[in-house]
């Protein structure tokens, strides 16, 4: 049995590197979002599906190791609060990172509304009696 709890403990410290990991490209992955460095990011993104998919399977290896167990160790006990606290941070950075997406999305419309208001501008026309109407592409001119 004892071999058994150091593989759960081999284990729970293999969980909380990879959480530290993720933090890690999370903290990267926001920092990319504001330079809108957009081939690194999508790299950092492939390297963040295949690290949640190694945490999700160690997940599942320990889940089960713990449920064959009737106690933990202390040390046991320990790693799994560090993961859990590791765990609460990457979710308050995905928020974070979440947060400054949609920022960055807000700004992109703003960007788009304005430089359709530029156009509307430039195409203004005045008809016979001098009221302003939206411009035509020109007599002749079609799309």
């Amino acid at each position: 049995m004892a071999e058994q709890v150091s593989e759960l403990t081999q284990a729970l410290s293999r969980q909380v590197e990879q959480m530290s990991s993720l933090a890690a490209l999370l903290e990267k992955e926001l920092q990319l979002i504001s330079s809108r460095d957009a081939e690194s990011l999508m790299k950092l993104l492939d390297e963040k599906t295949s690290l949640l998919t190694s945490i999700q399977t160690l997940d599942a290896s320990i889940e089960g190791s713990i449920d064959s167990h009737e106690s933990l160790s202390e040390e046991d006990e320990a790693l799994m609060a560090n993961a859990k606290k590791l765990l609460d941070d990457c979710k308050y950075r995905t928020q974070v990172n979440q947060k400054a997406v949609e920022q960055g999305q807000l700004r992109l419309t703003h960007l788009r509304n304005l430089m359709m208001e530029v156009r509307a501008k430039e195409s203004l026309t005045y008809d016979k009696k001098g009221k302003p109407k939206g411009g035509s592409l020109g007599s002749g001119v079609s799309a």
